[in-house]
């Protein structure tokens, strides 16, 4: 190295990134030349945003990104580039911060061409800049809590093995750092992305490589300058949503795909959704597309295909280019796919790298500190890591997914040594293998014994924790083989999903429905029981005779919605839907008071049309309008407390009876049932009952259609969806509008009865109503669970049980579904086929 030398390159000539990168090359050669190791010395070391210290210039970083000619570098990469440069020549110190400056301008101009324009008047400013997007901020918000959740619960508050990822696969165990082409890693993946064009990118990686956590990771870092209280994100930027492959069904468009798993998992109204999506505003993150064909594949991977097809057609908002997509491949269905000459249009792919043995040195010192009580097993798995069969022990702790399995069978007591004993076989796969099934054969036991039971009664033992995760995997296969052979199948009927109300069939297909069908039956018999007494109209002994015109309506409208109620216990797939809201009680009280007086003013008149219609024969005025205020007010509290956890993305009229018209003619019938006691106390005419039966009917119907508005849905302020919260409020929903109705029905009960008597049959005739009609899905979940335990298969609490293992790390929360923490111990306690029929 010399002192006496030209100027060094000017920065500021470069007109292209080209030009640019090509002068960071020729500062290198002006400074000497060195080499990259002395760079990465010279460049020292920065801090990431997870506070994590790294060096600035990583030898393959910078050999990468010298090469990429097309690709602007970051401004951090080039500040120490050049400062690594400028000293390794013994450039003047106090010259060196005005020589970074200059090629802070140069790259400055290259990102920003129109800095020297002059400026737009302010008013032209305001106008070009669109104002902040509700429906953005509110997916953007949602979409963050979920993953925080979603990285938490793979975690378990642990930090990640170190991920690192380049433009192609290296094997295993290939442990020479400098050969690898590592672009970037875990931390700094959304700068890679940014840098795409087109932002397509494709990861694929094996079994556990951590291709889950690197989706997880680019979406927290792409959203979090939507939710950062320092300034507003750019403008136009998208919002990443991470889907699940598994849940598109062949033959779906991808777009009004994308819209529905947007409304379903984070509550957007279909209209905001739709928008987002046709504007560009999502950037969907496709996890998982190998678990969409099951395993092993015979033939091409076929649903794989079209939904590569699909995202293929997917384009930008010109339609000339193809639209911003990452999709997660595990390797061998990649390879599958390449085979068949299905792949991502337009997309950079990039491969995730095994653990290099530092870097599970590295995890294994950051989980086991010095001090931990495992601390001293680190030496343990050190010796495997360099034994006689330290090849086949790297094979096997080469993905953070294995790792992990070793460290939590480690803390549960297990010997590294007799954990990683690889045997005499000569191939180092083959001992790999044998490494692996036994670290997943170990794992439940572990996590079993590391998580004692946090509520009461006796702790869990392995050989059950087993038993029901294994009823759970086979569960999950024939729900794949099911939603394959459906039409349309009801969300969360896939290949990974445990979805509450979803898991009845377990106890036996034919088995559960034809006792829910009978239960619903009792409940929808004793329901119309209780409103025979109670309105005490007619004895027994009268039917024995010639059947009056009164008694002839009655029956028939009865007997009707009996037969609704048991059609509706027959449905294949009882839907439980219910809004998930964290309203504030001022919000409440407000919607419950504005509820009441509305009903109260809608109520007065009704009671008054009655009052004509018996002719003042049953009751008198004073009792329409106190009975009418009632019963409305205490119809709309109900409906007003209910509708205020709703946002503004409300259903309209249509779209309420398009969606449950048979539930609203049972509503419909339970009106007129109602209002027909006092016109046969009246001995009314033909007219008067038929217009009387006839509005109670329309008024209960239209009650319904408010009710099916008002339930249901996401507010603004809606927590995370817990997996069984819409089962949850189900019966709630449906006891609180059966009480309600039973309100009514007390009113027209008393007219005849005493006030005890009344007020016993409209509680039973409520709740049994509530149950029969309102709570369909919780009531067909509660007998298939209790005939699978009875059975053997599932635990009675199962509720407990499945929140119990997600805090094991057994199962994971993803949404509003269960999923188990990876796909290859779900893969392992799946059993044969035959064992997981459904009959």
């Amino acid at each position: 190295m010399t002192t006496d030398r030209p100027n060094p390159p000017d920065p500021t000539e470069a007109t292209t990134v080209a030009d640019f990168v090509k002068a960071l090359t020729q500062l290198r050669q002006w400074a000497g030349d060195p080499s990259l190791s002395r760079l990465r010395s010279l460049g020292g070391q920065t801090l990431t945003p997870d506070g994590d210290t790294v060096d600035a210039l990583p030898k393959s970083t910078t050999s990468q990104l010298l090469r990429q000619t097309e690709r602007l570098p970051r401004w951090d990469f080039v500040k120490a580039f050049v400062t690594a440069c400028l000293r390794y020549c013994d450039h003047p110190a106090e010259l060196i911060p005005a020589e970074v400056q200059r090629w802070r301008t140069a790259r400055t101009a290259l990102t920003e061409p129109d800095v020297a324009a002059p400026p737009e008047p302010s008013t032209s400013e305001n106008a070009g800049r669109s104002e902040p997007d509700p429906a953005v901020e509110l997916l953007a918000r949602r979409v963050a809590r979920e993953e925080d959740r979603a990285r938490k619960g793979l975690l378990g508050g642990h930090s990640i093995a170190p991920l690192s990822f380049g433009p192609s696969p290296v094997p295993v165990d290939h442990d020479d750092d400098s050969a690898r082409e590592i672009i970037d890693d875990l931390r700094s993946i959304s700068r890679f992305f940014g840098g795409l064009d087109p932002r397509r990118l494709l990861v694929v990686g094996e079994s556990g490589a951590g291709k889950t956590m690197l989706a997880i990771e680019l979406v927290l870092q792409l959203v979090e300058p939507f939710v950062a209280a320092d300034g507003p994100p750019p403008d136009r930027a998208m919002v990443p949503v991470r889907l699940n492959a598994a849940r598109w069904t062949s033959g779906t468009p991808f777009e009004p795909w994308l819209v529905d798993q947007i409304v379903q998992n984070f509550g957007l109204g279909p209209e905001d959704a739709t928008r987002l999506v046709r504007d560009r505003r999502v950037l969907p993150v496709v996890d998982g597309l190998d678990e969409l064909d099951p395993e092993p594949v015979t033939g091409p991977p076929r649903r794989a295909i079209g939904l590569l097809n699909e995202l293929n057609r997917y384009s930008d908002l010109t339609g000339r280019h193809p639209g911003a997509v990452v999709v997660t491949c595990r390797a061998d269905r990649h390879a599958e796919l390449l085979a068949a000459r299905a792949g991502l249009a337009g997309a950079v792919r990039i491969h995730l790298h095994g653990l290099t043995v530092a870097q599970i040195r590295s995890y294994l010192a950051s989980r086991w500190p010095d001090g931990h009580p495992c601390g001293p097993h680190r030496d343990g798995v050190d010796a495997a890591l360099s034994g006689p069969s330290a090849t086949a022990v790297h094979l096997a702790l080469a993905t953070p997914w294995r790792l992990t399995l070793t460290a939590t069978a480690v803390e549960s007591g297990a010997d590294p040594a007799e954990l990683l004993r690889a045997g005499d076989d000569p191939d180092p796969r083959d001992g790999a293998a044998r490494i692996a099934q036994r670290l997943l054969d170990s794992y439940i036991p572990a996590a079993t014994g590391l998580t004692p039971r946090t509520a009461s009664g006796t702790p869990y033992r392995p050989d059950q924790v087993r038993r029901w995760l294994r009823t759970l995997a086979a569960h999950l296969r024939w729900q794949d083989a099911a939603a394959t052979g459906t039409k349309r199948p009801p969300p969360g009927l896939t290949a990974i999903d445990i979805v509450p109300h979803l898991l009845w069939p377990i106890g036996g297909r034919r088995r559960v429905r034809a006792l829910h069908c009978l239960c619903c039956l009792v409940l929808a018999v004793i329901a119309m029981l209780a409103f025979w007494t109670g309105s005490a109209v007619d004895e027994p002994g009268d039917l024995r005779d010639r059947i009056s015109l009164g008694e002839g309506v009655t029956l028939g409208l009865m007997a009707a919605w009996v037969g609704i109620a048991t059609g509706l216990s027959l449905s294949q797939w009882p839907a439980a839907a219910g809004g998930r809201a964290n309203v504030p009680r001022a919000r409440r009280v407000v919607g419950g008071l504005c509820g009441a007086l509305a009903g109260a003013s809608a109520g007065v008149p009704g009671g008054l049309a009655g009052f004509a219609l018996t002719g003042g024969e049953v009751f008198g005025p004073g009792f329409a309008v106190a009975a009418g205020a009632a019963g409305g007010s205490v119809f709309g509290t109900v409906i007003g407390v209910t509708a205020a956890g709703r946002g503004p993305e409300r259903m309209t009229v249509a779209e309420a009876v398009r969606s449950e018209p048979v539930t609203l003619l049972g509503f419909g019938l339970c009106g007129a049932l109602t209002g027909l006691p006092p016109l046969r106390l009246a001995d009314a005419g033909p007219v008067p009952m038929a217009l009387g039966v006839a509005g109670a009917f329309l008024l209960a119907f239209a009650l319904g259609v408010v009710f099916r508005i008002a339930t249901g849905g996401w507010s603004k302020d809606a927590e995370l969806a817990h997996p069984r919260e819409a089962l949850h409020r189900n019966p709630l929903i449906g006891v609180a509008f059966g009480l309600t109705g039973g309100e009514a029905a007390f009113l027209v009960f008393v007219m005849n009865q005493g006030v005890l008597a009344a007020l016993a049959c409209a509680v039973t005739g409520g709740v049994a109503f509530g149950l029969a009609f309102g709570a369909i899905a919780w009531s067909r979940t509660m007998v298939g669970l209790t005939v699978a335990a009875a059975r053997g298969l599932l635990p009675l609490r199962l509720w407990a049980f499945l929140d119990w293992a997600c805090e094991a790390r057994l199962l994971r929360v993803s949404g509003a579904t269960y999923q188990f923490r990876h796909r290859e111990l779900q893969d392992l306690l799946t059993p044969p086929a035959a064992q997981g029929r459904r009959d």
